[in-house]
């Protein structure tokens, strides 16, 4: 786990930054410049600012790590990225006659559970890395206020639930009636051979969440947990995980979905 502090760019963002100490037990700092953020000893910072929360390398290695669905790449997608067409909405299941509930054993920053509820799907995220945790709650924060201007928005926002816990031991504790449609996990992606390769951001983010090393297991306890399918984002090329062979993939340049299919879904 690398160095990491709590920071803030000005004296209004004080309290929140102090909550967030106590809550990460990590050290708040009283330097508050994010713009000399190479004076500050710690390798990384979780940083309050008018921005929104994000996580920013002090050695800047990275540009800051923000959860933004409002604008940028998640926008153009909700706009046109394809709806129904799109690979993750196949592997899903979704269609005009079907949207399914979705729980996202594997939240992350939320790129994926935030496409499906653009398509009409209930989600349920769960995160159980606390510094994760609280980007995406802010970046759904942030999406909510947005949506006072913005109907669809709020339409979408509205449909994503998120806890912080630990995905195994949330399976362990669902009864049958309450059951999702959909389980969808994306475990962190083992390294890559060529390192270079790898978004120097998600580089930060391996090492504060480090390897998904229960996904195994996890899946095993997803496949007697969802009622129609389980589908198991990963790198394409890569083995199976836990080396259950799933019903069929759906195969992309770089993104491989694998489906379980449990029973037929609906139509």
């Amino acid at each position: 786990m690398p160095n990491i502090t709590i920071s803030y760019a000005d004296a209004s963002f004080k309290q929140l930054a102090e909550i967030a100490s106590t809550q990460l037990g990590l050290p708040l700092c009283k330097f508050q410049a994010q713009a000399d953020n190479s004076q500050l000893d710690a390798e990384y910072s979780v940083h309050f600012s008018g921005d929104g929360l994000s996580f920013i390398s002090n050695t800047k290695h990275h540009g800051a790590i923000r959860c933004d669905f409002v604008t940028g790449s998640q926008r153009h997608r909700r706009n046109y990225g394809g709806g129904n067409g799109q690979m993750i909405a196949k592997a899903v299941g979704v269609s005009g006659k079907f949207t399914p509930s979705v729980l996202d054993l594997t939240a992350g920053l939320g790129g994926d559970g935030f496409v499906l509820a653009s398509l009409g799907c209930q989600l349920q995220l769960l995160e159980r890395n606390p510094i994760v945790y609280l980007l995406l709650k802010d970046g759904l924060a942030r999406a909510r206020n947005a949506g006072f201007e913005d109907s669809e928005l709020a339409a979408i926002v509205q449909r994503i639930t998120l806890l912080q816990i630990d995905s195994s031991n949330y399976l362990d504790s669902l009864g049958e009636a309450n059951y999702s449609d959909i389980i969808y996990m994306d475990p962190m992606f083992p390294p890559r051979k060529k390192s270079a390769q790898v978004k120097k951001e998600m580089q930060a983010l391996h090492q504060i969440v480090g390897g998904d090393d229960d996904a195994a297991a996890i899946l095993e306890k997803a496949l007697s947990k969802a009622r129609y399918r389980v589908v198991v984002k990963r790198p394409a090329h890569s083995d199976f995980l836990a080396g259950l062979k799933p019903n069929y993939s759906l195969e992309g340049k770089s993104t491989r979905y694998d489906i379980f299919a449990l029973q037929k879904i609906p139509k």
